[in-house]
């Protein structure tokens, strides 16, 4: 306001000069104060911007030192606050990876202290059993005994192996996944036949049940894998005379299978752990188990773009669901 009534009596007096015949020095007077009044005006906007970057480049020194809530005011308009959001975008997606890999770091020291820990009864027990062969030389009972011990000692040492080279593969993207339409009973009989030794000798019932002619677009090797896996587990904590049901039927638009026991169940603590890897509940009796199997199972079904939950009464038996997500033509039923 004060430059517009200072330009105001500038023009005045200029008309009265006029007036007088000293037009051409009241244009240069004119255009001098005009001049100094535009360089002033200049002056206090360059000297803003200098204060706002004085700030933004403070701000950027402060996260290059460890402060990573710092950030660049950026709420009014124009292209230099553009350029401020963009800056403040670029240290959200940085401090997104460090957190990535604060995580990486914290899960494969977690990861080695688990392996390391699985490994050493095994290895503990091997030890045993080398030393017991080496001094019983001549009681063959003892070392046809100890020798079946070792042998489960290593199995269960292989068995990790494999199993933590699949689950690696699975999450670095290293498995692609080879879909075909596969009849699901076909796939659950495979199971059985993998299983029927084994029920056998613990005198355990395996029960398959479902429509023969469900075909699923899948992977049949790794979607075998995740149901062997589940019905391995249950296997694991069911008692002799008992049995483990495997059920399959077709819905809308999903598949669901369901592999059930009458065993021991779940304690409430671990249901909601129980698909974490390594997870060994204070409660079970399972010595052998190595907390693979279930994480492993879901990671497959999970990259079937299907998920898996359990429900579990303790004392009761347990059932895991697996439900398999598409549209129509990846669920179907032979046509006659």
């Amino acid at each position: 306001m004060s430059l517009f009534l200072f330009c105001n009596t500038i023009l005045s007096q200029v008309i009265l000069w006029r007036f007088h015949g000293n037009c051409r020095l009241a244009l240069f007077i004119l255009s001098l104060f005009m001049g100094c009044g535009i360089l002033l005006l200049s002056l206090c906007y360059f000297h803003k911007q200098h204060i706002i970057m004085e700030t933004a480049v403070a701000e950027i020194d402060d996260y290059l030192i460890g402060d990573t809530d710092a950030r660049i005011e950026c709420d009014d308009e124009g292209e230099m606050y553009k350029l401020f959001h963009s800056v403040n975008t670029l240290v959200s997606v940085l401090n997104a990876h460090i957190e990535n890999e604060f995580r990486t770091k914290e899960f494969l020291k977690d990861t080695i202290s688990d392996i390391s820990h699985q490994l050493k009864t095994p290895l503990a027990a091997l030890n045993i059993y080398n030393g017991i062969l080496q001094s019983e030389t001549e009681n063959l009972p003892d070392l046809k005994e100890f020798t079946i011990l070792s042998e489960q000692e290593l199995d269960r040492i292989e068995a990790l192996v494999q199993n933590l080279l699949k689950i690696t593969r699975l999450d670095a993207g290293a498995i692609i996944l080879e879909k075909n339409f596969e009849n699901v009973s076909d796939m659950m009989h495979d199971i059985e036949q993998h299983f029927a030794y084994r029920a056998k000798q613990e005198q355990k019932e395996l029960i398959l049940s479902g429509d023969d002619d469900i075909m699923l677009f899948c992977d049949r090797e790794w979607m075998i894998e995740a149901v062997s896996n589940l019905v391995k587990n249950a296997f694991d904590h069911t008692d002799a005379g008992k049995h483990i049901c495997v059920e399959w039927k077709q819905m809308p638009d999903m598949l669901q299978i369901v592999v059930e026991d009458n065993g021991c169940g779940i304690h409430s603590e671990d249901v909601y752990h129980i698909f974490k890897r390594f997870y060994r509940s204070r409660f079970s009796k399972d010595t052998q188990g190595i907390g693979l199997g279930l994480p492993l199972a879901k990671t497959i079904v999970e990259l079937h773009g299907g998920n898996m939950k359990v429900d579990s009464v303790l004392g009761k038996g347990s059932a895991f669901i697996i439900n398999l997500f598409g549209l129509k033509e990846n669920i179907t039923k032979l046509s006659v």
